[in-house]
């Protein structure tokens, strides 16, 4: 430290000589960084600063790096985080952006459709986060892509998620359309869930929430495969295989084949605009779809079209057998 000091001294004794010339050519003249970099800057004293920088690459030399944090002491602080260094960045710029640069953003995208599990797997995996995951409620975060700063803890940004879910649901639930079938932001989450997993066809979710809907009006059983796989699965929501008719009479309060009404919560989290369709559902009749090939659905209004239909998936899904 001492030496450092005294380092420093001969070089403002040095710098003084060569007066504002020397001192703009200190602060000016560009750096070594070859190209652009985000560096973590840590907390510590300004020689440990200088020495970080260094073996960074962004600065060529720790002294010099501390004459100019002396010479501009009166521009502010110097802050820890992860910065973005410009290539060639003189000392000047170094120190502009350890003053006034906005910490590195990354970036966590959480899709529609996820289980707590795989939710807690995909935040495990930010490796800019810090700590462990807790497992989330299921259905409790809201899908969508969030921004924060390396050092940020899972347990913080899950927070963030859970935060966002319960302000969608709330502001959703308080505008839904009048006369529906449920009672609850809480039905409406579980319903919206199951409807995420039923269609990856944004413009079917309307039409695939009324015929749900519709199902519980009349209390007939929503037999929704997805929730037969979330039991199945144990929660994690995929299976290896297809269902199988052991799934389908399996007896779990998750198997709205088995069970009548919605079940008992959420399979997955369900993104805003299924929320919105579970709650502004399409004007329809159907009781009934099937998968149409395409990734889209068929509906029907009848036991008696929907069997036209399921003979039709079941065709167009056959195995093709090899002319003799």
């Amino acid at each position: 430290m001492f030496r450092a000091v005294v380092v420093g001294v001969v070089l403002l004794a040095l710098l003084a000589a060569g007066g504002v010339v020397g001192a703009r050519r200190l602060l000016d003249s560009p750096g070594p960084l070859p190209e652009a970099r985000d560096v973590v800057v840590p907390r510590g004293s300004i020689t440990q600063l200088g020495a970080a920088l260094t073996d960074a690459g962004v600065v060529a030399r720790p002294l010099p790096f501390q004459l100019a944090v002396w010479l501009t002491w009166r521009d502010g602080p110097l802050r820890a985080a992860e910065f973005a260094f410009p290539a060639h960045a003189s000392l000047r710029t170094v120190l502009t952006v350890l003053r006034t640069g906005k910490p590195v953003q990354h970036l966590l995208t959480i899709p529609e459709g996820l289980t707590a599990k795989q939710i807690a797997a995909l935040l495990d995996r930010a490796e800019a986060l810090t700590g462990s995951t807790p497992l989330p409620p299921e259905g409790s975060v809201l899908p969508q892509t969030y921004a924060y700063e390396r050092g940020t803890t899972r347990a913080a940004l899950l927070a963030r998620a859970q935060a966002a879910m319960t302000r969608a649901l709330a502001s959703a639930w308080a505008d839904r359309a009048p006369d529906l079938p449920i009672d609850s932001p809480a039905e409406a989450l579980t319903l919206a869930s199951i409807v995420e997993r039923e269609t990856a066809k944004p413009e079917e979710r309307a039409h695939v929430a009324a015929v749900y809907l519709n199902r519980l009006r009349i209390g007939m059983k929503l037999q929704a495969d997805p929730t037969v796989v979330y039991a199945a699965s144990g929660g994690l929501g995929v299976l290896d295989r297809k269902l199988s008719r052991a799934d389908l009479d399996r007896d779990d309060p998750y198997n709205t084949y088995r069970i009548a009404g919605l079940p008992p919560g959420p399979i997955a989290s369900p993104g805003l605009a299924t929320l919105q369709a579970v709650l502004h559902p399409a004007t329809s009749d159907d009781l009934y779809f099937v998968a149409d090939g395409t990734g889209g659905h068929v509906f029907a209004r009848t036991l008696e079209a929907h069997a036209r239909n399921v003979a039709a998936w079941r065709a167009l899904t056959a195995p093709a057998h090899a002319s003799d």
